[in-house]
């Protein structure tokens, strides 16, 4: 499938294990561990993202004329929206009941992942290279659409370059000023919020739990059944159905190894709670959460408190607590824009996208102004 350019020709697998490891990372990098090799083929070799769940993997490799990987990007043809964090219903709505057919689309994205990170992976050629090679992906399987999600501004910027429609999103990010410890970040707040915040720990640490964090080959087939269970009450009340398979968290603390942050709480010898998260080179990415019982601020506690305790102890710049919540900014989560990017083949429902994202782009921007005026954190603090 060419791109284009006679020196450049793109192809589509339908497994990552299709993709030699080191020829994908090699693009991937190493910051980012939801696009790496190891994670995405943890999501399909665990039954988690493939055909049968409606991820059907299409991951896009550019090759140079001797047939050298330039280029890749974790793709995969949708037959619906969920597991992507970034709603398009009622754009897939507007369509259908407009005769067109909205599904399968191209979802450029890690899957279940609301992380943002780099979408277009290229070594040797310029995103917007790769980007034009999406979008006649696209055009030759004659469907609706292609979505990079959560991408980096980079990406952002380089798709929008493109012509892709751009949107914004916001989530709540911990940044690392160079904090000696916990105390250090504690004493940059204002005084109302320090008092909530050791108030909140106090509490949930005076539980009588016992809190663990465990790394890679620490954590065995009781902590992976036990948090697997917290998982599963939680999507049962937040979603109604789980993507992740069991076999999902065994294969990622196999295959990512150190990466994998685990961090547990339990009462006697019961585990009661986890919350699991991801180690890249700048951030600690936390992703799922649950909870048997009823325990006073044990979320906040697992959550974010000990994930910004892992940080600095780690020196990394920032700890990102996933999609939604703005109950974080007062415990030191300001608000941050997400990206994504959007190319759509009808040109009757590009118009009428474009005119909403730019509306809801606006809306947004003053949205996280607002938001931030909540910061918990000392006017002499946020001047710096």
């Amino acid at each position: 499938m060419p791109d284009g350019s006679p020196s450049l020709s793109l192809t589509l697998h339908q497994a990552i294990g299709e993709i030699p490891p080191a020829e994908w990372d090699a693009c991937a990098g190493v910051g980012n561990p939801f696009v790496s090799h190891a994670f995405l083929s943890v999501a399909e070799d665990s039954g988690s993202a493939t055909a049968r769940t409606g991820w059907l993997p299409q991951h896009a490799v550019l090759r140079d004329a001797e047939g050298r990987v330039a280029a890749v990007a974790p793709m995969y043809a949708k037959t619906h929206s969920y597991g992507e964090y970034v709603f398009d219903w009622g754009w897939a709505e507007a369509f259908e009941r407009a005769g067109g057919r909205y599904y399968p689309k191209l979802q450029v994205a890690s899957p279940f992942s609301p992380v943002p990170g780099p979408r277009l992976l290229v070594r040797d050629v310029p995103k917007r290279v790769l980007a034009g090679a999406l979008v006649r992906a696209c055009e030759d399987l004659s469907l609706s659409s292609v979505h990079a999600t959560f991408c980096t501004e980079d990406d952002f910027s380089a798709l929008g370059q493109a012509g892709w429609l751009q949107r914004l999103g916001t989530q709540f990010h911990w940044q690392n000023a160079g904090y000696a410890d916990f105390d250090a970040f504690l004493a940059a707040l204002n005084a109302r919020k320090r008092k909530t915040i050791r108030r909140e720990r106090r509490e949930a640490q005076g539980c009588g739990l016992e809190f663990v964090t465990l790394r890679g080959g620490e954590i065995g087939r009781a902590e992976w059944d036990a948090f697997y269970a917290f998982y599963m009450a939680t999507s049962d009340r937040k979603w109604g159905s789980a993507y992740l398979t069991r076999r999902f968290f065994t294969l990622l603390g196999q295959r990512l190894g150190d990466a994998v942050v685990l961090m547990m709480a339990r009462s006697g010898r019961e585990w009661v709670a986890g919350a699991l998260n991801l180690l890249g080179s700048e951030a600690l990415y936390g992703r799922n959460w649950g909870c048997r019982g009823d325990w006073p601020f044990l979320h906040f506690e697992l959550c974010y408190y000990r994930a910004i305790e892992f940080a600095i102890a780690a020196g990394l710049p920032r700890v990102e607590a996933g999609a939604q919540g703005e109950h974080k900014i007062q415990r030191g989560y300001l608000p941050k824009p997400t990206f994504s990017a959007h190319w759509i083949a009808h040109a009757g429902l590009r118009r009428a996208v474009a005119g909403f994202l730019e509306q809801e782009r606006m809306e947004k921007r003053v949205q996280m102004e607002e938001l931030a005026a909540f910061s918990p954190f000392r006017k002499e603090e946020e001047a710096r």
